[in-house]
């Protein structure tokens, strides 16, 4: 029985990394896109205009993080290498840097319905043909992991991209310094993980899931 659960368990994570990498690629490709749009063209000389996901992998956020929690039983956790952004080069810098931001966040929430399109119609598809589970929950995995990184990239805690529109709509030398908080930033965020407000967040992932599931009458 042991080593059926740790060899179900390395399946998990083996699928886990495939749907992080596309997600991950997705929300930085965003981020280049949009910034390209409006003006600035670092992203793209840097080659990061782009869906492959090898051009937007951070060797220790990508790859040793996620392996590292696996190893130690943690919840898998990783980031993406940042796409640069000069926002001198925008037109309407504030601005357009808010929306390059949310571009980020946001085009996780159209990958979390789109997964959840493809789940709602294997669901239709089951009622007549058999479908293994694991192609379930391994869709649900996926809309739950983009309903994730929307939600948790808008918050306004650096380095994060909600710290950015923060900033953005409020310029001013306090939001300045606080957006620069650098090492400080990732201390409060582990705070934030690790505090009661934690519990109201995973809520509200699990609010959006539901309203996925009543809009398309899976309930």
């Amino acid at each position: 029985m042991p080593s059926i659960q740790i060899d179900e368990k390395l399946i998990t994570f083996l699928i886990f990394l495939p749907l992080f990498f596309i997600s991950l690629a997705v929300h930085e490709f965003a981020h280049a896109f949009f910034a390209f749009k409006l003006g600035d063209d670092t992203a793209k000389r840097e080659g990061r205009l782009t869906l492959n996901p090898l051009k937007h992998i951070d060797i220790v956020g990508s790859l040793v993080m996620p392996v590292l929690a696996f190893a130690s039983g943690f919840a898998i956790i990783g980031w993406a290498k940042p796409v640069p952004v000069d926002r001198r080069k925008f037109r309407n810098p504030l601005m357009d840097d808010a929306k390059v931001s949310a571009a980020g966040p946001f085009s996780n929430l159209l990958l979390s319905f789109l997964f959840f399109l493809v789940m709602a119609l294997l669901f239709m598809i089951g009622k007549s043909t058999p479908i293994p589970s694991l192609v379930f929950n391994v869709i649900w995995f996926a809309v739950y992991l983009n309903l994730f990184l929307f939600a948790f990239n808008l918050l306004p805690i650096p380095p994060l991209d909600g710290s950015h529109i923060l900033f953005d709509f409020f310029p001013n030398k306090l939001t300045a310094k606080y957006l620069n908080l650098g090492i400080y930033g990732s201390f409060i965020l582990i705070l934030f993980i690790y505090s009661p407000l934690w519990s109201y967040f995973s809520k509200f992932i699990n609010l959006l899931m539901r309203f996925y599931i009543n809009l398309f009458g899976l309930g």
